[in-house]
């Protein structure tokens, strides 16, 4: 193989290599011209003396393999990786400028400019940990700075693969154990051959920052010690006291990223952007006072005298002098926000399910605050991972602010980093960091919202204040197994239910009084008969149970009063408390959406429509996005005999989303009652063939078919029903709907006798339901009306 110099000249490929651009013990770097597409590139192969090392060769192959994952700005992009006559070589983007260490050289850099390079290397590390790459030999030689001051970072051939959360780290691209990188940027346990990760980023990135702003590295070697024993034992010099025009808020920023210990440095390269981007802008920036300088604050006395003798020399009078020491409004007014979901900074999928808990959490946090509208998870949650700018989320929202973060557990405690930002004009407002032992993970999040709506200037009732001061701890794993339960939930697959209970069983199991648990599982009992056909009295019992020792517990538990109120509507037909808890819920969070769109079902079941839309269009402002409660608008339109409006609402919603069944099985009794029953027809075997023929689906249908004269099918679906029966459970109402479409009014009120007996929850509609309308006048069917409890 030619020595270095003798390649120039030379053709590796379709590359001619033109000139030594670099080298180091990882390789030499030319720039070369590729002649088949006319442009410069870098070209990196290994240096003579390691050709025949397999372990050097394996590892230049990997160093192409992990840039092909980082499509980055400031990622010098790889273009190829080939190999000729036993040399294998790399090509990259080639990249016009200077070296950071090349820029150093000529001294410090200015603040602003520091900030700026800072801030871009710690987002791209930051992209570059989310794939699960951490660089491990960060330093000034392997960051390129072109003319227009844009980063690009180079020399990813020590790169590590971060996997699970199981198993810390794969095989390196260097080999277990090794203590490989650049000695005086390499953090303490890279230095003594632990395990790394994204935080060992963070502390090179620091010494950088250090020598960007002093000239100087944070260690220097004596006669009496080693660099390894200076970066191992001694605490670097804050560099403020070097420079007394850097900013004490840097000093603050640079000193967390060389703390010694990975847990007591920033925990995300996220949160490093976050704090150095407020740096560089300063009207977002808080003030902080220099380590070891006193802050040099005027004494409040003196401003006073200043402003009292600038008011008598102006003329002010008294009551306009008070008006100096106002604290002034904000310059908006933010009266509802949305909580976008938190990212997971663990990059592990296991952990999803406690991001989710965690941002679940915070909205709901936030949603107790009355004074303010807060958008329902399932609205925001659409964004997950959306790349859309957020003034435009904010628009699809139609929400004033929005709040964005992440969340990372680690060894007991929980971190998360929230920013407000609002949103016209976008302007960042606030951004700040928690960190708390699990068990104090409640208290964490009243400490959020509160501080959220101190920035927005939200005025806090005293029960609100008292909750959101009041310390509360939990049993990490009792709330771990809760925010697992309700993942699950929230995913509203019968298998997925299922999975829910498991984890708010084992929840209560972990803490027997931890009340979150119980009112889970009672939820989760509650909706069975919806999702799984399961027998009212089998499951409304165990509903009554969990929701009664929830609230034992603690009463001031929104969710608890809501399933209640569900529990009294659809199974004890006690529509008065019904109406009490559903108003009671509201109370503690009246920004449940799906509190709301339920208490609009009650109030359409007793036939005041008005109310009804009025709560299910405030469902509708909190959840702008579900689907469910779009839907609904369109069945009270329907229980209220507004059948054109319901057609319009859910045609709507059938053109955004054509595999809504439940918006076709709308749109087929809205055109039942105008008398367009063939279209109905249409419409009930697309909801059936969607939803997978549905109970209430098939019902329906072979009640049109009955309308339709269609005997015969209506007969088939008959058949279907009582053969489904014996299998699972099926409403008395479902049957006696396709009786009464074939005008066999006695079997129909059977039927309806049968669905009382089985405290079927479809009786709660039977006064508003169009389709008994024929039967109205039978002393039978007002007799079973009055036991439901419904008005007459």
């Amino acid at each position: 193989m030619a020595t270095p110099s003798q390649l120039v000249g030379q053709i590796l490929g379709h590359y001619r290599i033109l000139e030594q651009i670099g080298a180091g013990g990882m390789g030499v770097v030319y720039r070369a011209h590729d002649e088949r597409l006319d442009r410069d590139v870098a070209l990196k192969v290994l240096p003579p003396g390691v050709l025949a090392d397999e372990t050097a060769r394996k590892r230049l192959r990997k160093e192409a393999l992990t840039l092909s994952k980082l499509n980055h700005a400031n990622i010098a992009i790889v273009h190829d990786f080939d190999a000729q006559d036993g040399v294998d070589f790399l090509v990259m983007e080639y990249v016009s400028g200077i070296t950071l260490a090349e820029k150093l050289a000529k001294g410090p850099l200015p603040e602003r400019e520091a900030l700026a390079l800072g801030e871009q290397v710690a987002k791209t590390l930051q992209d570059a940990h989310e794939l699960g790459i951490v660089h491990r030999d960060l330093k000034p030689g392997n960051i390129m700075v072109t003319p227009k001051g844009q980063v690009k970072l180079l020399d990813f051939g020590l790169a590590k693969m971060l996997r699970s959360a199981e198993t810390d780290v794969t095989k390196s691209l260097t080999g277990a154990g090794d203590a490989a990188g650049t000695q005086p940027y390499m953090a303490p346990e890279q230095l003594r051959g632990e395990s790394v990760d994204f935080r060992t980023d963070i502390y090179a990135l620091g010494t950088v920052l250090y020598e960007m702003v002093t000239n100087r590295r944070p260690f220097e070697a004596k006669l009496s010690t080693t660099l390894t024993d200076d970066i191992l034992h001694k605490t670097p010099c804050p560099p403020g006291r070097l420079s007394p025009s850097l900013s004490p808020k840097l000093e603050d920023i640079i000193l967390k990223c060389l703390e010694k210990g990975p847990e007591n440095r920033y925990q995300s390269a996220e949160e490093l952007v976050v704090d150095l981007r407020r740096l560089a802008n300063p009207s977002t920036a808080a003030p902080v006072a220099a380590r070891g300088q006193r802050s040099r604050i005027v004494p409040a006395s003196a401003i006073l005298l200043v402003v009292v003798i600038a008011a008598v020399l102006l003329g002010l009078r008294v009551g306009a002098l008070r008006q100096l020491f106002r604290r002034q409004p904000a310059a908006t007014s933010i009266r509802s926000l949305g909580v976008l979901p938190l990212d997971n900074l663990s990059h592990y999928p296991e952990q999803e399910y406690f991001a989710d808990g965690m941002t679940d959490a915070l909205t709901t946090e936030m949603a107790q605050i009355g004074a303010l509208r807060v958008i329902s998870r399932t609205s925001a949650m659409q964004y997950k991972g959306a790349k859309k700018p957020l003034p435009q989320i904010a628009r699809e929202l139609n929400v004033d602010a929005i709040i964005e973060g992440s969340v990372l557990r680690s060894a007991g405690k929980v971190r998360v980093t929230t920013q407000l930002i609002q949103a016209s004009p976008e302007q960042h407002l606030w951004a700040k960091s928690y960190e708390s032992d699990l068990r104090d993970i409640l208290t964490l999040q009243s400490q959020v919202a509160r501080s959220v709506s101190d920035e927005i200037r939200i005025k806090l009732t005293e029960q609100q204040e008292s909750r959101l001061q009041k310390p509360r701890v939990v049993n990490p794993q009792a709330h771990d197994a809760y925010l697992r339960g309700r993942y699950y939930r929230n995913r509203s697959k019968p298998a997925d239910i299922e999975k829910a209970r498991g984890y708010f069983e084992e929840a209560i199991h972990d803490d027997p009084q931890y009340a979150p648990a119980y009112s889970g599982l009672a939820d989760y009992y509650s909706v069975l008969p919806f999702y799984s056909n399961s027998s009212p009295d089998d499951v409304f019992p165990k509903a009554k149970a969990a929701v009664a020792k929830a609230l034992e517990l603690d009463d001031s538990l929104a969710e608890a009063h809501a399933s209640l109120a569900y529990i009294r509507t659809y199974y004890d037909w006690d529509w008065v408390d019904a109406e009490r808890e559903f108003q009671r819920a509201l109370v503690l969070n009246p920004n449940d959406a799906t509190v709301h769109r339920r208490y609009s079902r009650y109030l359409s079941s007793l036939g005041r429509i008005d109310a009804a839309l009025e709560e299910i269009r405030r469902a509708q402002l909190l959840d702008p996005l579900a689907t469910p409660i779009r839907a609904n608008v369109g069945m009270i339109y329907y229980f209220g005999h507004q059948y054109d409006s319901a057609i319009e609402q859910l045609k709507n919603l059938v053109k955004e989303d054509q595999k809504s069944w439940v918006a076709h099985w709308g749109l087929g009794l809205a055109y039942e009652q105008k008398g367009l029953i063939p279209k109905a027809i249409m419409e009930f075997e697309t909801s059936a063939k969607l939803s997978e023929r549905s109970t209430n689906v098939i019902a329906s249908l072979g009640h049109a078919y009955g309308i339709g004269g269609r005997r015969r099918e209506a007969g088939v679906i008959l058949g279907e029903l009582e053969e489904r029966a014996k299998q699972t459970n099926v409403s008395g109402y479902q049957i006696a709907l396709v009786f009464a479409g074939l005008g066999d009014k006695d079997r129909s009120l059977e039927a309806l006798e049968k669905a009382f007996r089985e405290h079927s929850t479809l009786l709660t509609y039977l006064k508003m339901d169009p389709r008994f309308d024929p039967l109205r006048s039978k002393p039978r069917l007002r007799d079973l009306m009055r036991r439901v409890g419904l008005p007459q």
